[in-house]
């Protein structure tokens, strides 16, 4: 893939080289001779089936996660989640050191404390990561999966972005079998507070346990509000929000 420099930017094809635009500008790349049949079928091309078969599972385990949490995700994600989180199911799937070539994947690779570690600080929003939006710190107990962040004084332990005049805190406690497909996700509490100098206790309890089998990931999101007479608004679309997975086990 090229990228189209000069000030006349091409669409379509010419000799071979397709020309388009996406949103990180305008692109160029060769056109393939090899019709997907050949690829299905030829013995030369088995590699290639078996990187496709991988990056497909790979993709379906980053999808799996997104979709468990959809109703966070919605406000407070980037355009180029998908992507980010399939590559990072790549290295996990890497990981998976007992299944044969083509059959790698997340759900073998993520009980690995390596892989655990890959997705444990993951930020949904590239745009605004919870470590340099709190500074407070918190603390995960997985046994209850609640979020406990004390004295928190919001104009001081938040990076608070021009207009907002108000936080919601929220977490989750997603439960996610990447072998089975199957998820169980609870949310908490939300608290919301004015972004002024008062010490808060905050404490974030999952509705209940997450239930099921699979990987139990705790997550913490920090959305930003607009106040005007008297009600409150998400600020700029959610472009200022956080949610991140705190925890992992």
């Amino acid at each position: 893939m090229a990228r189209q420099t000069g000030l006349i930017k091409l669409k379509g094809t010419l000799d071979n080289v397709n020309f388009y635009k996406t949103k990180d500008g305008n692109l160029a790349r060769m056109k393939t001779s090899v019709d997907a049949k050949r690829i299905a079928n030829d013995p030369a091309f088995v590699r290639t089936r078996e990187n496709g078969a991988e990056f497909g599972s790979s993709a379906s385990s980053g999808k799996l996660l997104r979709d468990s949490i959809r109703t966070m995700m919605q406000n407070a994600s980037d355009s180029k989640v998908v992507s980010r989180l399939t590559k990072l199911m790549t290295q996990i799937k890497n990981l998976d050191g007992t299944s044969i070539r083509g059959e790698r994947n997340v759900g073998v690779g993520i009980a690995l404390p390596e892989a655990k570690a890959k997705l444990k600080g993951f930020n949904f929003n590239i745009a605004a990561i919870l470590g340099s939006i709190l500074y407070n710190p918190y603390s995960v107990d997985p046994a209850t999966g609640v979020i406990t962040i004390n004295g928190l004084v919001p104009i001081n332990d938040v990076s608070v972005p021009q207009g907002a005049t108000h936080i919601t805190l929220r977490g989750a406690w997603a439960k996610v079998d990447f072998a089975t497909g199957e998820t169980d996700v609870q949310e908490t509490n939300a608290v919301n507070l004015p972004l002024d100098g008062t010490s808060t206790d905050v404490v974030l309890t999952p509705v209940a346990a997450a239930a099921g089998t699979g990987t139990d990931m705790f997550l913490l999101m920090i959305e930003f509000f607009q106040e005007v007479n008297g009600a409150q608004y998400v600020l700029k679309n959610g472009a200022y929000n956080a949610l991140s997975i705190v925890e992992i086990q």
